[in-house]
Formats: structure tokens, sequence, C-alpha cells
């Protein structure tokens, strides 16, 4: 990942069509594997086994932490932006956690903030194998 005033040319982990969900508002990212996989059982009700993305924003909106399960364990990815703030959503804002695209994922890495749900579209497969 390099990133040059918000612009992010390459994302390396997860996929189009993986589920994601974000942590509205700031989450403690002091914590490691165990906590981040505790938040996504006990307070969004999810199995942190499942193959989803599940990311956590700090205070600040600097840095992100994306919690993300493989057959063999956990991969814990962590990102710093240089500088700036991101755009991530804010309690009271949308629900917790907030079921979003990968798409909705990059971009908001990328700078550019969330529409509102009902704006937000997802590209139907091209074809059916």
């Amino acid at each position: 990942i390099r990133c040059d005033s918000c612009h992010i040319d390459g994302m390396l982990i997860g996929h189009p069509r993986q589920k994601v969900y974000l942590a509205v508002g700031a989450t403690d990212l002091r914590k490691a594997v165990d906590g981040l996989a505790a938040i996504v059982q006990l307070d969004f009700e999810l199995s942190p086994f499942e193959p989803h993305l599940f990311a956590f924003c700090n205070r600040m909106r600097d840095k992100v932490k994306i919690l993300e399960w493989s057959e063999r364990g956990f991969w814990l990815h962590y990102f710093r932006l240089e500088k700036g703030k991101l755009p991530w959503p804010q309690e009271g804002e949308e629900f917790n956690p907030l079921d979003i695209t990968w798409q909705d994922l990059r971009w908001l890495l990328e700078g550019t903030a969330l529409r509102p749900v009902d704006k937000r579209c997802v590209d139907p497969p091209k074809c059916v194998v």
C-alpha cells in the first residue's frame, strides 16, 4: 500500500466480493487480535471466524486495523494515514457495525466519505458460472 495524500495504489487484502463490517466511531486500537475478535463476537454478535473483513478506526481517525480470518489463523492489517483524517462514520450516523462492500472500504481508505446507504450501489455480477 502506498499512500500519497489519501490515495492508495493497491490494497493487498480481501477481494471485491468479500463482505466487510465497519465498526462505527472510535475503537481503542491498542487492542490486538483477541480484543478485536471479542468486539466482533460480543458487541456485533458476529463470528470472527467467517471469511469477512472487520475494520476498526482510532479516535483520531488516522489509523485503521482490519481483522481477517484465514483457514489457519487471523490476519491483522494495519493502515496509518500520514496526514489528515479519514472520513470514518461516527456513532449516531450509521448502525454499528456498518455492513459495507469491499469497494466502500477501499474508497473510505482513499479519503472518500461513504454515501448514504440508499445511494450506495453494488454492481451485479457480469456473468453466472
